[in-house]
């Protein structure tokens, strides 16, 4: 048995490990799907209003995805695995209440 006196032992643990994966202060995945999206969309249609366009929108996305991230950076697990499980937790009071 240990020593009472004796102090507890500290394990470091790194911050890289504990953050979440963010890109420009939002989801790493969304800000490179919506970048994608408007390059794909810009350079389809090949005209300068339209590259201005793809521009406009993914600045408006990202700056929108940044407020969702500062909100909660795991927002998007957290939505999906909430639609995930919605077939399995009915929104209901009691497991034996009536449809």
């Amino acid at each position: 048995m240990a020593d009472p006196a004796t102090p507890l032992s500290r394990s470091r643990i790194h911050r890289a490990l504990s953050r979440p994966n963010l890109l420009m202060g939002a989801d790493r995945e969304l800000v490179l799907l919506t970048g994608l999206a408007a390059a794909i969309s810009a350079f389809v249609v090949l005209t300068w209003f339209s590259v201005l366009f793809g521009i406009a929108i993914w600045i408006g996305v990202v700056a929108a995805l940044r407020m969702m991230a500062k909100a909660d950076p795991l927002m998007r697990k957290v939505y999906v695995r909430h639609i995930g499980y919605q077939p399995t937790y009915r929104p209901t009071s009691s497991a034996w209440r009536r449809f």
